[in-house]
């Protein structure tokens, strides 16, 4: 069974960072892209930024310049760096990835989410 299992997330003041992770575990072949998405009160689901099994990334607008995407192929996980945080970054944050299961089944798999709180 594939699992995401999100962490990093908390409560820091406007101008702070924070690390976000997720490991992925379980039957797994091969993992394709991996991004992070974000749900706040009242919007739609947003993504956030995104890498390619190759490495490449992108960036939603409000993000672009203060946060930081990577992947550790060896660990199967993802990461994203949030610099210079802002109040309208509050949100649950997801993981999300495209996985080949053992199986060779090819799905989309998310994390339970990690809620970010970004206030004074």
């Amino acid at each position: 069974q594939v699992q995401l299992v999100e962490s990093g997330g908390g409560l820091v003041q406007p101008g702070g960072s924070l690390r976000l992770s997720c490991v992925v575990s379980g039957g797994i072949f091969k993992i394709h892209a991996m991004a992070w998405y974000r749900l706040a009160p009242g919007k739609w689901r947003e993504l956030v930024a995104a890498v390619t099994g190759g490495g490449a990334t992108n960036y939603a607008e409000p993000v672009r310049g203060r946060f930081a995407i990577s992947r550790d192929n060896d660990k199967n996980a993802v990461y994203l760096q949030m610099n210079n945080l802002k109040p309208e970054d509050t949100a649950v944050y997801y993981c999300n990835a495209d996985i080949t299961k053992g199986g060779r089944t090819r799905d989309d798999y998310w994390g339970q989410g990690t809620q970010v709180t970004v206030s004074s």
